[in-house]
């Protein structure tokens, strides 16, 4: 399900004035993402501020997206807590969404359980799901992350079919060496390794950046395809900083203020994530500018 799929957003959630979900702006989001080579979708995943939505918020997210975007866009929705039991809820009434492609886990925060907690965490959520599993493993916010070797046991769930990693590119090239005969797609979740990810053999990228540089995202996968390796690396190198300073303060704050430039959203966040006030707002462009 995720061949030739490289490109994939984290998409933002929208809020307006009377912090509600802004279902005007996220069409306009989402039209924008696919415009600019978004080939698929994460819904209230870290960037659409899962913490903040209610469960029937996240449902209606879902249930809309589903229902707005062609039909060969894949979405994945975010059904991971960490709360094994919410988190199998979550994953039985996401994966019945028609549209829907594939449910997004998360490695449980807070608890911090040990690696047999949270293989079963995971195997309980894929029991449980009607679409395919996708791992998300990313310890710098929640505190306890996959090893390798419990990655590659996981892979062989037969509805566990993917990761996305956030940790290091020797991380990654570790778990594609070891599951490339599992018809497992690894996808880095952080931008600034995009083009080190995908010539290890990963699948793609997991994009907050591709809110606002879809386009550059897209032709850097393009190069690569026809073996443009050069274009690919200029690519990379122009996008990295820019990446980096999307990231300077709570995410998604600068990316909602950049978009909020563009009149697409509100440049709103739901605490404790507040918007950009006026001299971080000044300090991004300037980082932004300077690169």
């Amino acid at each position: 399900m995720y061949e030739h799929i490289n490109l994939i957003t984290a998409i933002i959630t929208p809020f307006n004035a009377e912090n509600e979900i802004d279902y005007p702006a996220l069409d306009r989001v989402i039209d924008h993402l696919l415009e600019t080579g978004t080939q698929g979708l994460v819904i209230a995943g870290t960037t659409g501020e899962s913490p903040t939505l209610s469960h029937k918020e996240k449902l209606a997210l879902t249930q809309h997206i589903a229902a707005y975007v062609p039909v060969d866009t894949l979405l994945i929705a975010n059904a991971g807590t960490n709360n094994t039991v919410e988190s199998v809820r979550n994953a039985r009434e996401l994966s019945e969404i028609p549209n829907v492609d594939a449910i997004l886990a998360v490695t449980p925060y807070y608890n911090k359980p040990n690696q047999r907690g949270m293989i079963a965490h995971f195997t309980a959520i894929a029991d449980a799901s009607n679409r395919p599993v996708m791992l998300y493993n990313i310890p710098g916010r929640s505190a306890v992350g996959l090893t390798v070797d419990s990655v590659v046991t996981l892979a062989q769930h037969p509805n566990i079919n993917a990761i996305k990693e956030t940790t290091s590119v020797a991380f990654i090239a570790a778990e594609i060496e070891q599951t490339q005969n599992d018809n497992f797609a690894v996808y880095t979740g952080e931008d600034a390794q995009t083009l080190a990810a995908f010539v290890h053999g990963g699948a793609g990228t997991i994009s907050v950046a591709s809110h606002l540089y879809g386009r550059e995202m897209s032709a850097l996968f393009t190069a690569l395809a026809v073996g443009d390796w050069q274009e690919a690396g200029v690519l990379q190198r122009y996008l990295t900083p820019k990446m980096n300073a999307l990231f300077a303060f709570p995410s998604p704050a600068p990316v909602k203020a950049r978009l909020h430039d563009l009149d697409m959203v509100e440049n709103l966040t739901r605490q404790p994530i507040l918007p950009l006030n006026v001299a971080e707002k000044k300090a991004l462009d300037k980082l932004l500018e300077d690169m």
